[in-house]
C-alpha cells in the first residue's frame, strides 16, 4: 500500500519544512500515487526512522531473570515489537559471543541465529546482528566465521572484556554477578575465567581471521571501549573504522581526525552522563567528537536523546536527529536509509513535538505501528 503523509513538518535536506511526504513501493517518492492512503500528520514531526547501531536490550527478553531463559523466537518477536514502538526501523542487535556459559554463550548464539530468519521475515523493523566477539572466546571462532560467511552477521565488533573481569575475581559481589549471568558457581566461574586468559597469545591470529572474513563479506568492523591511542591504532590496522564507546576524549578526537565515526550510548545523554563514570556524550557530540548515539541497553533512549540534545540549546533538531539516523546509517554503509529523500527506504517515525513520543512508524513504506488513538489520522 502506498501512502501520503500530509500536514506535517518534514526533516528534508537538513531542514524542517512543512511539506507532504509520499511513500510508494516501499520508498520515499517524488509524488504520491493517485490511490495512496493518506495519513494526517498535522502537528507532527515527520522524521527518518531510527538506525540503532548497538542495542542489547533484547537480552532482557532472552533472560528476564538470571538463569531464566526464554525461547529465542519468542524473545525476538517481543524485541521487534518494542523496537517499532520506539521508532527504531533498523536495529543491529548487540549479540555478545563470549566464553561465558549462559546468556552470551556459543549455545545461546546458535539458538538466536537459528531463530533469526523467521524473526526477520516477520518483523517490520530490519533486524540485523552486531556480533560482539569476545577476544578470548577462541573455542567459538569457527561459529563467528560461519555467521559472517552465511550472512547472519552484519557488523563485527572487537570486544575484550576478559582482563577487566579477571581483575574483579577477588570481589565476591562482582564474581556473583558474572557467575549468576553464566549460571555457574562462583568458584567454577573463577576457574573458567583464568583458563581462558591463559590462551591470550592466540588472540592476534584469531582477530586477523575475523577481520579478513568481515572484509571479504563487505561488513563493517568496529572496536569497543578503546582506552588509548594505541588501542585505536591497533584496531584500525584490522580495518575497524568505527570507534565505539571510547574511554578517553583523545581517542575520540583521534578517530574523528581519521574520518571515523564515534559511537556513544543514548542513555548517557538521557541520564546526563555515563553510568560507569566515563565521558559525558552530549558535550562531545556538540563538539563533533561523537557522531552516533546508540540505544546501548535502553531502546527508548535513542529518540529521547535526540530531543535532549536539542533542549541543551546547541544543536537544532536536524543535526541532533542525524546522530540517531543518518550518521549510524552512514557508519554501517547503509546508503538507502537514515534520510528522507526520493528513492530511499520509506522508514519514517512521526513524533508529537509536545510529548516527544512516537505517534506512528512506517517501515519500508508500510504502516508498522500506531499509538493509541492515532488510527483517527488515517484517510482514504
Amino acid at each position: 500500500m502506498d501512502w501520503l503523509l500530509t500536514g506535517g513538518t518534514v526533516l528534508r535536506d537538513g531542514a524542517m519544512v512543512e511539506d507532504a511526504l509520499a511513500l510508494t513501493d516501499g520508498r520515499v517518492a517524488e509524488a504520491p500515487d493517485a490511490r495512496a492512503m493518506r495519513f494526517d500528520a498535522s502537528g507532527l514531526l515527520v522524521l527518518p526512522g531510527l538506525v540503532d547501531i548497538h542495542g542489547d536490550a533484547h537480552e532482557r527478553q532472552l533472560q528476564p531473570r538470571p538463569g531464566v531463559d526464554l525461547p529465542a523466537g519468542l524473545a525476538l518477536r517481543d524485541s521487534a515489537a518494542q523496537l517499532l514502538a520506539c521508532g527504531i526501523t533498523t536495529a543491529y542487535l548487540g549479540v555478545t559471543l563470549s566464553w561465558e556459559p549462559g546468556l552470551r554463550s556459543r549455545a545461546a548464539w546458535r539458538a538466536l541465529k537459528a531463530a533469526l530468519p523467521e524473526a526477520r521475515a516477520r518483523s517490520a523493523t530490519d533486524l540485523r546482528v552486531h556480533l560482539r566477539f569476545e577476544a578470548d572466546n577462541l573455542d567459538a571462532l569457527e561459529d563467528a566465521l560461519d555467521g559472517i560467511a552465511d550472512g547472519s552477521v552484519h557488523l563485527l565488533g572487537f570486544n575484550d572484556h576478559t582482563p577487566a573481569i579477571v581483575k574483579k575475581l577477588h570481589d565476591p559481589v562482582q564474581v556473583a554477578k558474572y557467575a549468576g549471568r553464566a549460571g555457574m558457581k562462583a568458584g567454577d566461574f573463577r576457574g573458567l575465567a583464568e583458563s581462558v586468559m591463559a590462551r591470550r597469545e592466540e588472540i592476534p591470529a584469531a582477530r586477523e581471521r575475523l577481520a579478513a572474513a568481515a572484509r571479504a563479506a563487505g561488513i563493517p568492523l568496529l572496536s569497543h571501549d578503546d582506552a588509548t591511542l594505541d588501542d585505536r591504532a591497533h584496531y584500525r590496522a584490522y580495518g575497524a573504522t568505527i570507534c565505539e564507546f571510547p574511554m578517553a576524549e583523545e581517542v575520540a578526537a583521534d578517530a574523528r581526525a581519521a574520518g571515523e565515526h564515534v559511537v556513544m550510548g543514548a542513555p548517557n545523554v538521557v541520564r546526563g552522563g555515563s553510568h560507569l563514570g566515563w565521558a559525558s556524550a552530549a558535550p562531545l557530540a556538540e563538539r563533533g567528537l561523537v557522531t552516533v548515539l546508540a540505544s546501548d541497553y535502553v531502546w527508548p533512549a535513542m529518540l529521547e536523546a535526540a530531543f535532549a540534545m536539542v533542549r541543551r540549546g546547541v544543536m537544532d533538531l536536524p543535526r541532533a536527529w542525524a546522530l540517531v539516523s543518518a550518521n549510524p546509517a552512514e557508519a554501517c554503509g547503509l546508503a538507502d536509509r537514515g534520510r528522507l529523500a526520493p528513492g530511499l527506504r520509506g522508514d519514517v517515525v512521526l513524533v508529537d513535538p509536545a510529548t516527544q513520543a512516537p505517534v506512528a512508524v512506517f517501515a519500508a513504506g508500510g504502516l508498522a505501528w500506531l499509538a493509541p488513538g492515532a488510527v483517527l489520522r488515517l484517510r482514504r
